[in-house]
């Protein structure tokens, strides 16, 4: 037997994933990362606004910003747009897509039929964990709690209804003080999974920036992408819970620290994140981590609790620019369109709500009379 290595080409395996990705978090970029783990090649389709306003109602990102946002995703080698919303074989036949990924979450169209069921049926379906603690609904909630002034910061969780803070967690120490929702806590595990790991090589030009980046949107992409341009490595520092509340106040951020990382570490143009930066970037912080240039947005910048500049010490030294991202998208924009249709987003929630636990409870209707059988 030759031990000369065999000349045929391994198959590629290429894996279909769609849906929604309104609001892109890391539960979106978890489901993408497990998905391209199970072949070489991951095709994400994305629905169109118009499918998304039909089965599920209006989307918080407009198409093209959501195509934009998934494309940015670093385990996503191809974006199909204006994909049907019931994935069908013909759609993962076009792209060469073997089987189809989804979570463990039930995903219905208005009619209540499960959007997966041609594909289960042809035994072309394979499901991945979902990550629990972060939806898109579950965001959307959050930042309608904005609407109401008690949940300002300074207002003791003890003295909240009970009513307006229902589910989240009885345990008070777990809830964030400003939008009253439970922590997501990860794992050294997940931070592992969601960084590649890669140390600068020596020579490469060492980029720092520094922000809350609460609720990873394409303002924030256009960004980073042009501050990864300036260099060959990027850092992204995320200043914790306390420090955002004290420059954006109110409610803020609507993610936590925790969530914040994971969203951030899954742009393709991310190297590294640190966790609980500084709010002034300190000359031990540039030694530590050989940082060649410092660069901020063309937001306003609020000085430090002792009144200075935070970024006084990389002016002084020649290594801070200012970048144009030429991006108007803000956090405060993302929330201000969930106020304007408030009514439209709380009713959306209703209903899915309602959806999810009629087909829930068919679910265990099926498997009982199965049982029996």
């Amino acid at each position: 037997m030759s031990d000369q290595p065999s000349s045929k080409k391994k198959k590629q395996i290429r894996v279909w994933t769609d849906g929604c990705f309104d609001m892109v978090h890391f539960g979106h970029a978890n489901a993408l990362r497990q998905a391209k783990a199970m072949g070489d090649w991951l095709c994400v389709g994305v629905h169109s606004d118009a499918e998304i306003a039909h089965n599920k109602g209006p989307p918080v990102f407009n198409e093209e910003e959501r195509y934009k946002m998934v494309r940015a995703i670093k385990w996503v080698d191809e974006v199909i747009e204006n994909a049907p919303y019931t994935t069908t074989l013909e759609t993962m036949d076009d792209h060469g897509c073997e089987f189809c990924v989804h979570g463990d979450d039930i995903t219905l169209t208005a009619d209540g039929t499960d959007t997966y069921h041609i594909v289960k049926d042809a035994g072309r379906y394979k499901e991945c964990k979902r990550t629990a603690g972060v939806s898109t609904t579950n965001l959307v909630g959050r930042m309608l709690l904005l609407t109401k002034s008690h949940f300002d910061k300074g207002v003791p969780i003890s003295a909240l209804d009970p009513a307006e803070v229902s589910g989240a967690s009885s345990d008070a120490s777990a809830k964030s003080p400003w939008t009253c929702v439970s922590h997501f806590l990860p794992t050294s595990q997940r931070i592992v999974q969601f960084s590649d790991g890669r140390e600068p090589q020596p020579g490469d030009k060492i980029i720092y920036t520094a922000g809350a980046f609460d609720l990873f949107h394409v303002g924030f992409l256009d960004f980073l992408e042009k501050a990864k341009a300036l260099g060959d490595y990027l850092i992204v520092g995320l200043h914790t819970d306390q420090i955002v509340n004290r420059y954006k106040g109110s409610n803020y951020p609507i993610m936590n620290l925790h969530e914040r990382v994971l969203s951030v570490l899954a742009c393709r143009y991310v190297d590294q994140v640190i966790i609980g930066a500084p709010y002034s970037v300190s000359q031990e912080l540039i030694d530590q981590f050989k940082v060649d240039l410092v660069v901020h947005g063309n937001t306003p910048v609020m000085n430090d609790v002792n009144g200075e500049d935070p970024y006084r010490i990389p002016r002084k030294l020649g290594i801070f620019k200012t970048i144009n991202s030429e991006s108007t998208i803000t956090t405060a924009d993302i929330v201000a369109r969930i106020i304007r249709n408030k009514l439209k987003f709380e009713e959306r929630n209703r209903k899915k709500e309602k959806k999810e636990i009629a087909a829930y409870e068919a679910l265990q209707r099926k498997s009982v009379s199965e049982q029996d059988a």
